[in-house]
């Protein structure tokens, strides 16, 4: 199965264009912030909305087309969403195997099917509760099984994590990977954590302000953020610029030096890890050396994540010990060093 989306849609002042296709037992992660049309695209996909121009087909069999729409109980897809939405009054069971009675699959089959998906969810047993007694990661498991019970072309996962606690989500990303792997239709997950995008999905497509602005492997999209918004998700420091030689020259003033030749327009990225501190101008001749002031500083994990301004503007992570002894605060007026060969370079 491969589905193939082309979609123009117009939601109030927000033009949401998009196309990707997704191939059998591929998972595709959309990420972006919130407001930049990711569930448009994804209630597009779904048959909740309409879309004004474009083409929704999957394995040929066409969802959307210019005077053809199939309504979503005939598409064949299963949906998570961020809240498990489970039916209060039914129990796990029925729950997880509502979508197959809509179907006409007989009752002894569907409580078959049920109990098994029940079982390779980690809810065995539990077939007889209610939604109201199961926890978080219990609900989105048994939603997951729900959706994958029906075996659909499509799965549709909308920010399935972001309603869990943090230690919850990491037992449910690590599950939720292995029933993807195993899924052989096409996935499609909604998030705007780059963690959960990097983990689950074998292509991300980055959308922002409606529009589609990278698309890539995890690794691509880690490697070479195209993007201030992507760079601050993967940590790194997105500079601008023209290569002339060992040096590119910044768009908005500045010089950073290079390890290799380059020349024309770039990207200049520098990790946070890549930046050192210090109070006053470091003796000695590192290549990149710049005056900054600290306007920001978050905890962020073993280190403290410096937010720095001036001629050439960068993240620097320091231990939380030097972040004492060097007496930061914001405003504190520093020296930053980045080594040459630490710099990444790449074509705009």
């Amino acid at each position: 199965m491969t589905l193939q989306a082309r979609i123009q849609v117009q939601r109030g002042t927000l033009a949401v264009s998009a196309a990707f296709d997704v191939g059998g037992g591929e998972v595709l992660a959309l990420l972006g912030p919130n407001g930049a049309g990711k569930s448009t695209l994804v209630r597009v996909l779904a048959g909740l909305l309409r879309p004004d121009e474009g083409r929704v087909a999957v394995d040929g069999a066409v969802w959307d087309a210019p005077g053809w729409h199939v309504p979503a109980h005939e598409r064949s897809l299963g949906m998570v969403f961020q809240d498990a939405l489970l039916f209060p009054h039914l129990s796990i069971a029925d729950n997880v195997s509502f979508g197959l009675r809509t179907r006409g699959v007989g009752r002894q089959a569907r409580h078959a099917t049920a109990a098994e998906w029940l079982a390779r969810v980690g809810l065995e047993g539990l077939g007889h509760a209610r939604p109201a007694e199961l926890s978080g990661g219990q609900a989105q498991r048994a939603a997951l099984a729900r959706a994958l019970a029906v075996e659909p072309a499509v799965l549709l996962l909308d920010e399935p994590l972001s309603a869990l606690d943090a230690r919850t989500r990491l037992t449910v990303r690590a599950e939720l990977r292995r029933h993807l792997g195993d899924f052989p239709g096409s996935t499609v997950l909604v998030t705007h954590d780059p963690v959960d995008a990097m983990a689950l999905a074998d292509r991300v497509v980055v959308v922002e302000d409606g529009r589609i602005v990278q698309a890539g492997t995890p690794d691509e999209v880690n490697r070479r953020p195209r993007t201030d918004y992507v760079a601050r998700l993967v940590g790194l420091s997105l500079l601008a610029g023209t290569g002339e030689g060992r040096a590119v020259r910044l768009d908005g003033g500045g010089v950073v030096a290079v390890a290799e030749e380059t020349s024309g327009p770039v990207f200049a990225a520098v990790r946070p890890e890549s930046v050192a501190l210090y109070l006053a101008r470091p003796e000695g001749s590192p290549r990149n050396v710049w005056p900054a002031r600290l306007t920001g500083a978050t905890p962020h994990g073993a280190t403290v994540r410096c937010e720095l301004a001036g001629e050439v503007p960068l993240v620097a992570d320091v231990t939380a010990t030097a972040f004492a002894e060097l007496g930061l605060v914001p405003g504190a007026e520093v020296w930053a060093t980045v080594k040459a060969a630490e710099v990444a370079v790449y074509a705009r």
